[in-house]
């Protein structure tokens, strides 16, 4: 299964994972209540800079992982040019973009084992409801574990069906991609049970 904590050692590596996660919370809250294209294009322009320190091997990284935005880059910038919105669109545009690189720029730096100690934290409360904190926190982490999965593996079976046929892949991709996402679930469930956890 693919990582999600970049190789690429900088210095958002050493940051406590609790920080950086309260820094993401308050900067999106403060991404959405942001209006007009020029102060979300500064927002995007202030995370690309951020990422941009890592150096260029990491900003790389950082680009890359914004690729499957594309299609739904497109398709706003499609539906707002047709309804002659072009303003709303561009803010669309660049508030989903920031958004998600700031995310990903959290996830990259920090070790999956530090976020769920994180989310740990964050579910306590929820134990007196009768909800285990450790559970919850392992759920939240596996969710955010399978996102980087799932897009390998659709790329993998788009790249599969392009080979065997000249029509675009499209809906036909979401019968086996459903299959290969029970498939991994299972193998995860299996490890583990194998290591003495319960699912």
């Amino acid at each position: 299964m693919l990582t999600l904590t970049s190789e690429v050692q900088i210095w958002a590596h050493r940051l406590p994972a609790g920080v950086k996660l309260a820094v993401l919370a308050v900067a999106t809250t403060a991404l959405f209540r942001l209006h007009g294209p020029l102060p979300l294009a500064a927002a995007f322009g202030a995370v690309a800079v951020v990422s941009a320190t890592g150096g260029p091997r990491f900003a790389g990284q950082s680009a890359r992982i914004l690729r499957p935005l594309w299609p739904f880059v497109l398709m706003v910038g499609l539906w707002h040019l047709f309804t002659r919105d072009i303003a709303g669109g561009a803010e669309v545009i660049l508030r989903m973009t920031t958004a998600v690189a700031a995310a990903n720029f959290v996830t990259m730096t920090t070790r999956l084992a530090d976020m769920q100690r994180v989310l740990e934290w964050l579910c306590r409360p929820l134990a007196a409801l009768g909800l285990p904190p450790a559970r919850l926190a392992l759920a939240l982490a596996l969710v955010i574990r399978f996102i980087p999965v799932l897009q390998d593996r659709a790329g993998q079976i788009s790249a599969a069906w392009s080979a065997r046929s000249a029509r675009r892949a499209g809906w036909r991709t979401v019968a086996p991609l459903t299959a290969a996402a029970l498939d991994d679930a299972a193998h995860v469930a299996d490890a583990l049970r194998a290591r003495g956890g319960s699912v």
